[in-house]
């Protein structure tokens, strides 16, 4: 009798271990397509500042064509077009990002930009606005704006002025 017993609750516990981690899978899911549809085709528009300047806002734009889940740990490919100190750089980024519940937090440590820099950053995405702060050498700050969709046209005007620069630059 005891041994059924034990039985049963060994096969109670199996089965609700079980139910527990397809749950976690789905709403795993659930975050990892909802970042997808909020982080693709947008524009993070803001300003930026920079601890110990006192200084006017600076504006910044980053615009993300879309953002893709790399099979390794909690790193996602995001393929950006960064303007940032007179620069204008587009590039996919293999860059980590943790989860606050369902609160995606775009981390770099010590990462290197090419033409840009190394950089330490910390960026809560939520509710169509994203914040956080930044470090990049000896100066940091911080950042903070809206996320917006972009429209097909304009990505293609973007694209087409792009093309006019990067032509200018071979002349």
């Amino acid at each position: 009798m005891m041994a059924r017993f034990r039985w049963t609750l060994a096969i109670l516990l199996i089965v609700g271990l079980q139910n527990s981690l397809l749950a976690d899978d789905e709403a795993q899911k659930k975050r990892f397509a909802q970042l997808v549809k909020t982080l693709s085709n947008v524009k993070l528009v803001g300003n930026f500042t920079v601890v110990g300047q006192d200084q006017e806002l600076t504006e910044e734009e980053y615009t993300i064509k879309k953002v893709e889940k790399l099979p390794e740990g909690d790193y996602w490919k995001i393929h950006a077009r960064i303007k940032y100190g007179g620069r204008d750089v587009e590039l996919p980024l293999d860059l980590e990002i943790k989860w606050a519940e369902d609160t995606p937090i775009i981390t770099l440590d010590k990462v290197s930009i090419p033409l840009l820099g190394t950089f330490d950053a910390r960026v809560v995405i939520i509710n169509g606005k994203y914040a956080g702060t930044w470090s990049h050498d000896k100066v940091g700050g911080h950042l903070f704006g809206t996320i917006q969709k972009i429209e097909d046209s304009e990505e293609k005007d973007e694209k087409d002025e792009k093309d006019e620069k990067d032509e200018k630059d071979e002349n």
